[in-house]
């Protein structure tokens, strides 16, 4: 409780009102709950009162939170230490990119709870430095992302190293994910199942808004006004590549901005040097690939921009569930060409949103989006093309003529030099005109015009 004045919490959010009463009595859940909406605290909470009110000196490690990035295990490991500053209970964090010995240093002490990715995990239980024997909880956080990074197998290997008699919470932005019945018949048994704040309903704290561009450089310098104009504290700036957040980011240096970059291909040092620029204010703005879509949650965002539009709907609501946390108010601008419009649309249809249009005055692009003909318009073109494919198929009227004077008339067989040449002589017709010499005038009357 005075870990929890401390952090300034009062009131429970929804996923925290629903999950915290079901967590307490035992049961298995399966919950689906936006980005932001305070679904850490909800299952780090009834785990710490489970363990603080029955503890257990002879025992390893209690209760194992998998999470599918190392940012994300880190978030929730600055999280346990604030709520649980007054408590005993330690908690070790088992990632991918530190030191192997420090970790196994870290299970040999036993800590309570451990945060952990998948790959590294997995490893240290098949070289038996780590033992889940005496687990008591088990949490899946983020269970789509783990599918979407290919650890289910990684997840249901660790979920069959743990104690058959734990209880288990998964938590997933959507509950609809191809594969994740995989993971939940194994993990879970009769679970109850809720559903807070699902992935297509439109942030209420959030305003969505696009930006049309004309390419990468027009889009640089939209960038660049953005920052240079907009009143904010911190900003999140999203690429598609690592090439693409490496260029953007020598750009907006060379103009005098504080950003850095973060991706994949970054050491874990430097990754936690990076994070730690922005959570300071030395930056205040991140440019960044979808590395850091999920995890982060660093106070002061108010800004989340689209360099590059995202791959997916859930994709786009990640990015953008950096910003508008907490209760706080939070923009997403995304900046669209003309390559990004369909995929536009398609995003907008899967989460159900209006996204608002602006611009910039003197930054306009020449793209439009798409024209939108009217229905009487293309009733009229096609009722055109049928006009003139009628009229190419009509007989000319000269032909007409020619073919009324003709009727009952016997052709005049073509001859070469003096012999008949057609199909019943087995020829076929030349196509190239005889010279005159080749062909007597035929008499007036006699199929001269053929």
């Amino acid at each position: 409780m005075r870990g929890l004045e401390k952090e300034g919490f009062e009131t429970p959010t929804e996923v925290q009102a629903q999950v915290i009463p079901a967590a307490m009595e035992g049961l298995d859940l399966l919950v689906s709950a936006a980005t932001g909406s305070g679904k850490t605290a909800a299952f780090l909470l009834p785990i710490m009162e489970r363990l603080v009110g029955a503890p257990r000196s002879d025992s390893g490690t209690r209760a194992l939170v998998l999470v599918p990035t190392r940012e994300l295990a880190r978030q929730i490991h600055v999280h346990f230490t604030r709520l649980g500053s007054y408590t005993r209970l330690n908690n070790g964090v088992i990632t991918g990119g530190d030191s192997k010995a420090h970790q196994i240093a870290t299970l040999r002490k036993n800590p309570e709870i451990l945060v952990a990715t998948p790959g590294r995990m997995l490893e240290l239980l098949e070289k038996g430095e780590a033992d889940l024997s005496d687990l008591e909880i088990l949490v899946l956080d983020e269970a789509d992302r783990m599918l979407d990074m290919g650890f289910v197998d990684d997840v249901l290997t660790i979920i069959g190293r743990t104690n058959p008699a734990r209880q288990s919470m998964l938590f997933s932005a959507t509950l609809h994910h191809r594969g994740l019945s995989r993971i939940t018949e194994r993990l879970l048994r009769e679970p109850r199942v809720l559903t807070v704040n699902p992935v297509r309903e439109q942030h209420p704290d959030i305003t969505n808004q696009i930006l049309l561009s004309d390419g990468p450089e027009h889009k640089q310098q939209q960038i660049l006004w953005l920052l240079r104009n907009e009143t904010y504290d911190k900003a999140l700036v999203f690429t598609n590549t690592r090439d693409g957040a490496t260029a953007l980011g020598n750009f907006l240096m060379g103009e005098g901005q504080r950003v850095a970059v973060l991706h994949g291909e970054l050491e874990q040092r430097e990754r936690n040097r990076v994070v730690g620029l922005l959570h300071s204010g030395r930056v205040n703005v991140l440019i960044a690939t979808d590395v850091a879509a999920r995890g982060l949650d660093i106070p002061g965002v108010e800004r989340v921009i689209n360099f590059d539009l995202p791959r997916s709907g859930d994709d786009y609501l990640h990015r953008t569930g950096r910003t508008g946390r907490a209760g706080e108010q939070g923009v997403a601008i995304s900046l669209v060409g003309a390559s990004e419009w369909n995929r536009l649309e398609s995003i907008e249809r899967y989460l159900n949103l209006a996204l608002e249009r602006r611009s910039i005055e003197g930054l306009k692009a020449s793209f439009k989006g798409p024209i939108k003909r009217s229905g009487a318009k293309k009733g009229a073109r096609k009722n055109a093309s049928k006009a003139v494919d009628a009229k190419a198929a009509a007989p000319k009227s000269k032909d007409r003529l020619r073919d009324r004077k003709n009727i009952g008339k016997r052709r005049r067989p073509k001859t070469i030099a003096g012999r008949e040449v057609g199909v019943e002589a087995g020829h076929a017709p030349l196509g190239k005109r005889q010279t005159a010499q080749a062909h007597p005038k035929p008499e007036q009357g006699d199929g001269a015009k053929d």
